[in-house]
């Protein structure tokens, strides 16, 4: 069993949740906080992920973006290649420790930093201007 995230996790979380609930919804697309993405046998969690209303389902094959916020010692950037192999079109990296937003792309099969989502309107930079960032010591 895994234990809950830390109060950082949870406090990004929170406003992330708020920041892009209304851009999902102007490009028509649902968001929302973890899901299945994969299959019973092989499947990750993202912290929050959009989607296109056609592909609502309890497991879902593919997002339209995936977001992960880091945990200290996880493995979020090993995840690429499952969300490249599920097609996910962009995926948003949120590290509370590092104070940044890393926004991704697929092309060709593998992830290329953006400075713009093609998905909703907004990018990293602004996204990292609007967090308000936990204390250092909030794990």
């Amino acid at each position: 069993m895994m234990p809950a995230p830390s109060l950082a996790h949870r406090l990004i979380d929170r406003q992330l949740a708020k920041l892009l609930d209304p851009l999902a919804e102007a490009a028509g697309l649902l968001e929302g906080g973890e899901l299945n993405l994969g299959t019973k046998e092989d499947f990750r969690e993202p912290d929050r992920a959009m989607w296109r209303p056609e592909e609502s389902a309890d497991w879902h094959q593919t997002v339209s973006l995936a977001v992960e916020i880091v945990s200290p010692g996880d493995a979020t950037w090993e995840k690429l290649p499952f969300y490249a192999a599920h097609h996910v079109d962009e995926l948003m990296i949120v590290d509370p420790q590092k104070r940044s937003v890393d926004w991704l792309a697929l092309e060709h099969a593998e992830y290329r930093p953006v400075e713009r989502s093609g998905l909703i309107e907004f990018g990293p930079r602004e996204l990292a201007e609007r967090l308000d960032w936990p204390a250092p010591g909030d794990g």
